[in-house]
């Protein structure tokens, strides 16, 4: 299920004699575009820095050898070897990254539209998997939400298969829930302690909930612009017994309990930072800061508890702290901020340094 690569036959022995003089292990790094020049810190200065730019996801070019800073003989021919051979072979990196996690191990996984497949950028073993197969032969066509699941199960949602996929961490399937009860859905998120799984099913205009063997428990909502209504919900989290819902055409996010009663809400369009256009991608770290994607105007804004804008960053471009159509955002156990810069290609990841007042 994985993507795997294999060197041509003409390289085979150079390969063995590399493998016997020395053996090269490789490592997960995030890559720096902003490498020899001051870190790059929001606010600006001379204000109080509260988020420093750490470096990105890409794919492969984030797995280098141990020893990648004073390469012996044998790394250099491994990267040769490597060199010579991507020139028959596509890099395996991110197309149009939409969602995703981090696990307690620090394997971050990433759900890719473009490619249709799941990238795992394992740290633990130093290596990057790619998971295609959603079941049987079946490909994946829009993965989206992703999140974790019981017992080590990895959940994503594929919005044009129409089902919430279980597998383990080996990408292997255990099986899946909701083909007949699924519209499209996207977001996920995952109440560990009660054991139920959220799905924002985005044409029907409801969020679904399911226990973890599948079974429906609930459908909270219905379309429309009333209070706990929703009008193409997309993007979910839950932390802390809250469950907050990016209900993308009301421009606004909504707070709800485990129940599905709804606590708060902010958001409204305009013009101004802190204006929900767009919104998409919704975390929430320890500090209990909400981070709001807001897509159409390439920005992560960040709000406190009870709605109210903190900060904005982002800007359409390329450039560090820039995105281009972003998607996701999810948070690690160490308050790093994932986002996923969906047209750019690759994961942008920042590190939230103290509490936000």
């Amino acid at each position: 299920m994985n993507s795997t690569r294999s060197l041509p036959i003409a390289l085979l022995g150079l390969t063995l004699v590399m493998a016997g003089c020395a053996e090269t292990h490789l490592v997960m790094n995030l890559t720096d575009a902003g490498q020899g020049v001051a870190p790059k810190v929001w606010p600006a200065p001379p204000e109080e820095p509260r988020y420093r730019y750490v470096g990105e996801l890409t794919g492969e070019e984030n797995f280098r050898p141990d020893n990648w800073a004073n390469p012996s003989n044998a790394t250099k021919l491994f990267d040769w070897l490597v060199g010579l051979t991507s020139l028959n072979s596509q890099p395996l990196v991110l197309q149009r990254p939409q969602c995703g996690m981090v696990d307690e191990e620090g394997r971050v996984y990433v759900t890719d539209i473009g490619r249709g497949a799941v990238f795992v950028f394992d740290k633990p073993a130093g290596k990057l998997e790619v998971w295609e197969t959603a079941r049987g032969n079946a490909r994946f066509l829009s993965p989206i939400g992703i999140t974790q699941g019981v017992r080590d199960e990895i959940l994503v949602a594929d919005a044009d298969l129409r089902s919430v996929f279980r597998f383990d961490r080996k990408g292997n399937l255990l099986g899946e829930f909701g083909h007949d009860i699924l519209e499209r859905p996207t977001g996920l998120a995952r109440d560990a302690q009660r054991g139920r799984v959220y799905v924002a099913d985005t044409r029907a205009h409801d969020i679904k909930v399911f226990d973890d063997e599948g079974k429906l428990l609930n459908v909270i909502g219905q379309r429309g612009e009333g209070d706990g209504e929703f009008n193409f919900p997309t993007h979910l989290a839950f932390v802390a017994g809250k469950l907050y819902v990016t209900d993308t055409m009301n421009s606004r996010i909504q707070v709800f309990d485990a129940d599905g009663n709804l606590l708060t809400k902010f958001g409204k369009l305009g013009l101004n930072v802190g204006n929900l256009v767009r919104p998409k991608g919704v975390a929430v770290d320890s500090a209990s800061n909400i981070y709001v994607i807001e897509s159409l105007y390439d920005n992560l804004l960040v709000f406190d508890n009870i709605g109210r804008t903190l900060l904005g960053l982002g800007g359409s471009g390329k450039e560090i702290g820039e995105f281009y159509l972003p998607s996701g955002v999810w948070i690690d156990s160490h308050d790093q901020v994932y986002i996923a810069d969906m047209y750019n290609g690759r994961i942008t990841v920042l590190q939230f340094l103290g509490t936000q007042q």
